[in-house]
């Protein structure tokens, strides 16, 4: 984990869970960034207490108000980070917001349950991207460094073993179609990104940070926030170009796409 050397890194949906769990591990680190920016959809809500207090700890966190589906609101994030990052750029952009609104099967699944879905994890992810790109951009060619990694300019979306084709894991256990399309889409965009920013200096990854103890992933699974994102930060340390466009777990394993 000490070869992530990662001068600013933003993460999205940042207040409770995973997002939080990341969050913590950047600022832990015995290299932490100079600016980590974390970002909550509600600064008013029962959870950002939690951002609240480890912004007193830390003078280098700073904590934004983002709306991932909500374009004014991402651009008034990027003008924020910009002005903390000034002509250095952003290192490293999480997609971790997503949501999962019902546990859905094909007999019940509903066009608003499919559009509220892909319209965040989806979308959203694409939009956020979208809009932090020009400062990714800027991080890759200020570094020095050769190839691509983490420590030079990234982004990693959160993604979901759900969304694999090949797999179709958990279908037993819970259908959710409308959460596996949404991640099944987001596999794709990763690629697309790789594709497209990848010549520019930028490694895109999809990451599944397994099945995690969080208000989404219920408490009757077997990976805790600590080992999910500590297992995180060890993949971003070790991904380099060749893992360019890939899809791996927490452990660094490829995922079946």
């Amino acid at each position: 984990m000490e070869k992530l050397h990662v001068q600013s890194v933003l993460v999205t949906g940042s207040n409770q869970g995973i997002g939080l769990g990341l969050v913590s591990q950047f600022l832990e680190k015995p290299n932490p960034p100079e600016w980590v920016f974390a970002t909550s959809l509600d600064l008013e809500g029962p959870n950002a207490k939690k951002l609240e207090n480890l912004a007193l700890q830390h003078p280098n966190l700073v904590v934004l108000q983002l709306d991932i589906r909500d374009l004014k609101s991402i651009e008034a994030a990027v003008q924020r980070v910009e002005e903390h990052v000034k002509g250095n750029g952003l290192t490293l952009l999480i997609n971790n917001a997503g949501i999962l609104v019902k546990f859905t099967h094909l007999a019940n699944e509903t066009a608003k349950n499919m559009y509220d879905l892909y319209n965040t994890n989806t979308v959203g992810t694409l939009q956020v991207s979208q809009a932090f790109f020009p400062l990714l951009k800027v991080a890759a060619q200020r570094s020095l460094q050769e190839g691509l990694s983490c420590s030079k300019a990234a982004i990693a979306n959160i993604a979901s073993d759900f969304g694999s084709m090949e797999e179709v894991i958990g279908w037993g256990l819970s259908q959710v179609i409308s959460y596996r399309c949404s991640k099944v889409a987001v596999n794709m965009l990763t690629r697309c990104q790789s594709l497209e920013y990848g010549p520019l200096g930028i490694l895109c990854i999809s990451i599944h940070p397994g099945w995690v103890k969080t208000a989404m992933g219920t408490c009757l699974v077997p990976t805790t926030v600590t080992e999910s994102t500590s297992g995180i930060l060890k993949v971003l340390s070790d991904v380099t170009e060749k893992d360019a466009g890939s899809f791996l777990d927490w452990k660094g394993r490829v995922v079946p796409w």
